[in-house]
Formats: structure tokens, sequence, C-alpha cells
């Protein structure tokens, strides 16, 4: 053995403790004595022994006494005890197994018969504390593996919802790109009738005198003068419309990059608005929350080498963290009145040298406590209410960025001042990028 065995004997007789003693030291054991029961747990707790020796009959607490106080204690229950005694009575050693003795020897006993059982008794300690780490080791190890897999199956879920919301999305785009640009096409035709018409119109009213009273009753009730000047208004606002329409459909379809398998070079900036625009119904006033407001201060980036579609995911999921932040705080302290962007979300990003570019998203929420800080990226861990959120947002961002990018993701926060997560990437993949 690499650790010599400590046996604590526990006899009130000098001579008693003299021979077992010597046999246990021939043995190779190291040995400590305790004249009482006492002294032996006193002795026990500080010293640790493997295995304890012990008397039934001593002066003061006996044998039985000795072991029960020894196998209550946290600190010593664990330590195996052997009796040792002339009672030879069945139920005197019925009693000592029942209070957790794990064998009994009856004196006077032989030097070889103590010797193979201490030793025997040792051996089992020793392969039941193998035993326990063992099973901790794998117990630990089948945690992790659990943990592993639920990861990898919301990873899996989180993906495929992802992938469907980027089918949904590139499909509704599809489907409203073609009578829009169908209608926003024709409204230039219907623009040049119309001023064709109101031109015939004017033409007509110079020469109306003598047109007969029904037309004229029938332009006075049209109020063809209205019309005439509304109608260019109406024209150029639906032109607006159905262009803002073109703009929206160009973001949805930006943001659907889903099924993108390679590096591309993109605009972060345009990632980054096609998922303001995902999100912009969270933004407006509600009657429970005021408004959020966007500051936007954009730098010079150069076209970033990325996956888009998994780089507009981590926008998504620090976004929505922000804006869910920013509603909680709303609910809990009414704002002032006359404060009337009380919740405010500023994106600000920049090029940090020839190879690198920033994007920081920080809200002035209440923030978050260190201790939070130090969990935020590990799976399943969320501070939101059951049914809320699955821990996992913030996860598949770390994994997104750290691993699919080689970037870095930072949270930076301190309580009532906000948080604030920066997200650094190289520009180019192809090459091996530095700090």
């Amino acid at each position: 053995m690499i650790n010599t065995p400590l046996i604590l004997v526990v006899d009130d007789t000098p001579a008693n403790l003299e021979v077992v003693a010597e046999a246990l030291d021939n043995a190779g054991f190291e040995v400590a004595i305790a004249t009482d029961g006492e002294r032996a747990i006193k002795q026990a707790t500080l010293s640790q022994p493997d295995l304890i020796l012990l008397d039934v009959m001593m002066p003061g607490i006996n044998g039985f006494e000795t072991c029960r106080r020894l196998k209550t204690a946290p600190a010593t229950c664990d330590i195996p005890v052997i009796f040792m005694t002339a009672l030879s009575d069945t139920t005197d050693k019925v009693t000592g197994f029942s209070l957790g003795a794990v064998d009994y020897v009856t004196k006077p006993f032989q030097e070889a018969e103590l010797i193979a059982r201490v030793t025997t008794q040792l051996k089992l300690r020793h392969l039941h504390q193998t035993l326990e780490l063992q099973v901790e080791q794998r117990t630990a190890e089948l945690a992790d593996a659990l943990q592993q897999v639920q990861q990898s199956q919301v990873q899996l879920v989180q993906s495929e919802k992802m992938a469907v919301l980027g089918q949904l999305v590139a499909g509704v785009a599809h489907e409203i790109n073609n009578p829009v640009n169908f209608i926003h096409g024709n409204i230039t035709h219907v623009q040049t009738y119309i001023e064709d018409l109101l031109t015939f119109m004017q033409l007509y009213q110079q020469h109306s005198a003598h047109s007969a009273p029904e037309l004229q009753n029938a332009a006075a009730d049209l109020d063809l003068e209205f019309i005439q000047q509304d109608l260019p208004k109406t024209l150029a606002s639906m032109k607006m419309g159905t262009q803002r329409i073109c703009e929206i459909v160009r973001s949805l379809r930006n943001f659907s990059r889903l099924d993108e398998a390679d590096y591309k070079a993109v605009d972060i900036h345009e990632g980054i608005e096609s998922t303001l625009l995902i999100l912009q119904h969270r933004f407006k006033n509600k009657p429970e929350s005021p408004e959020i407001r966007v500051i936007r201060e954009y730098g010079q980036l150069p076209p970033v080498e990325c996956y888009a579609g998994s780089l507009n995911q981590v926008f998504m999921n620090i976004l929505a963290n922000a804006i869910d932040a920013l509603e909680e705080l709303s609910t809990k302290h009414a704002y002032p009145e006359n404060k009337i962007h009380a919740g405010q979300i500023t994106i600000r990003t920049s090029a940090m040298n020839s190879q690198w570019v920033q994007i920081a998203i920080a809200d002035n929420g209440s923030g978050i406590s260190k201790e939070t800080q130090q969990r935020i990226f590990d799976p399943f861990f969320t501070t939101k209410p059951i049914g809320k959120g699955t821990g996992m947002g913030l996860s598949i961002s770390y994994q997104i960025i750290t691993e699919k990018h080689r970037g870095k993701l930072i949270c930076s926060s301190s309580p009532e001042k906000g948080t604030e997560f920066i997200i650094q990437i190289p520009i180019r993949q192809s090459s091996d990028a530095t700090d």
C-alpha cells in the first residue's frame, strides 16, 4: 500500500494495548491508542484512522455506546469498527453488528487471525471507497453526457426552428414580391394616365360654360376640383407604400439566409437591419410598456465573411433578450410620463483593425449581477420564468461566434446601468485571424 493504514486501538488495559499494538506494528500498520471511549471519539475525529479496534468492556462509556456515537457523527461514521471482547454471547455480537460494527474478535485472540481480519476489512473499505469514487465519476460522466445530449437536442430544435422560420420568411417574401412588383410597376402607368385625364378635365372645365346642365350638376356633385388636387397625392402615397413593401421584402430575404452553408462576404448592417425589422413590433409603444428607442451608431465596415443566417440568429437572440429586460423593467417600475424614450437599445459597429470588426448591442435595463454573468453562456441557464425561455439562446450564440466564426462574445453589465454584448469576429474566415 502506498499510504500506511492507521489503526486506532481502544482498550482500558495497558497490557492488551501493548500486545495488540505490537502485533499491528509488526504487520506494517501505523497504530494510535486510546484508553476509554471519550478519548477514542476525540482521537478518531482528529486523526481519521482507517480502522478502529474497540474493546467492549471499558470504564465510562462502554464499547457499544462508543460505537453508536462514532456511527452517528458525520466525521467518523464511515470508519470500520471491529469489536475486541471476552464476551462470546450471541446477543452481544448481534448488538455490536446492529450498531454498525463490521467484525468481532473474541479474546484471547490469535495474532494471525487479528491481522487477517484487520487486513480483510481494510481491503473491503478500500474497495468500497474505490467503488464509490468510480460511481461518482461514472455519474458525473453520465450527467455530462446527458447534458450534452440535451444541449444537442435543444440546438437541433433551435436550428430547425430557425430553418423553418427562414423558409417561411423566404416563402412569404417570394409570394409577396411578385404581386407587389406588379402593383408598383403599374402605379407608374396609372399615374401617367391620371395626369392625362386631369389635363383633359382642366381643358373640359375651361370650355364647360355651355355644357349640358346634367354635366354641370354631376361635376359639382363630384367636387372635381378636390379630386384634381388629391388624386396625385394619393397615387404618390401608394407608390411610397409599395416602395416600402419592396424594402421589407428585401430585408426579409436578407434575414432568411439560413440555408447558406458556406462563408459569404456580406454587409453586417443589412443583417442587423433585417433583424430589427423582424422585431419591429416589439419596439412600439404598448399599454404595458413604453416605446423602445433604437439608436444606431454604425461605423464604416468592409464586407465580412460569415455565415449570414447564423449571425442574424445571434443578433436576434441578443436583441430579443434586451427587449425582454426592458419590458420586465417597465412592468416593475412605472416610468415618468415626461420620459418618452425610457427603454433604449444602442447598436454600435466599428472596424477594430484591418482584420477584425466589432458589433456592440447595449440596453439601459436593470443590468446583470456578477454571479449571473459567470453562467450566462452556460447551456440551459436562464433567469426567466418557466415557459419563458430555454436558456439556450445565448449558449447557441456563444457557440456560433466562438466556434463557427472563431470570434469572441463578451458580456459587460452593471446593476442598474444596463447590459452590453460585444461581438468580435474576423473580417476574413478563409485566412488565419490574429488579435
